[in-house]
């Protein structure tokens, strides 16, 4: 089973406090809401080369959905990506959050990491409850700053470590 490396946007491509000078601003219209994000067109080359090194596929987990493929693909260098449906917000069991009952349903039993700035323990227990198993890893990107190289390469380890990992 190819190994998925699941990423969430704001807070993780989109950080929320004034980003470095390798960020660029986009204003991104969706129906009649209009978003500024600020994207580091390097990310879509690093997440790119960690799927190819590990032999992952890369997905969305974001509430972009769709969105995600028009406006934040292009500006990183992305090609189109496979995104986890959201579908209707269900109620919390035990304070996980919102999307990980969608992610576990879209993983089914591949292994999976997932970066994203709202995981927590509550979400750990979560999947592990109703998943049985110990081939995931969540991780918690501070939304303040971001994905950074420590977050992918925590995912190349894990990956690797794990033989999960299917690349050259």
């Amino acid at each position: 089973m190819k190994p998925l490396l699941l990423v969430d946007v704001d807070g993780v491509l989109n950080p929320f406090r004034r980003p470095d000078p390798g960020y660029r601003r986009y204003r991104c219209e969706i129906g009649d809401q209009v978003y500024t994000v600020h994207l580091n067109p390097r990310h879509g080359a690093r997440l790119l080369e960690l799927a190819i090194a590990t032999g992952a596929e890369l997905a969305w987990a974001t509430t972009w959905e769709h969105h995600a493929n028009a406006w934040i693909s292009p500006r990183l260098g992305l090609p189109e990506l496979p995104v986890v449906p959201m579908g209707p917000v269900l109620g919390s069991e035990a304070g996980e959050m919102f999307k990980t009952p969608h992610v576990a349903e879209y993983v089914e039993r591949r292994p999976f990491v997932w970066f994203d700035d709202q995981v927590r323990w509550e979400d750990e227990e979560y999947l592990r409850r109703h998943r049985g198993l110990d081939d995931f890893l969540l991780v918690p990107v501070n939304p303040r700053d971001g994905l950074t190289s420590a977050h992918l390469d925590t995912a190349r380890r894990w990956l690797t470590l794990s033989g999960f990992s299917q690349g050259p």
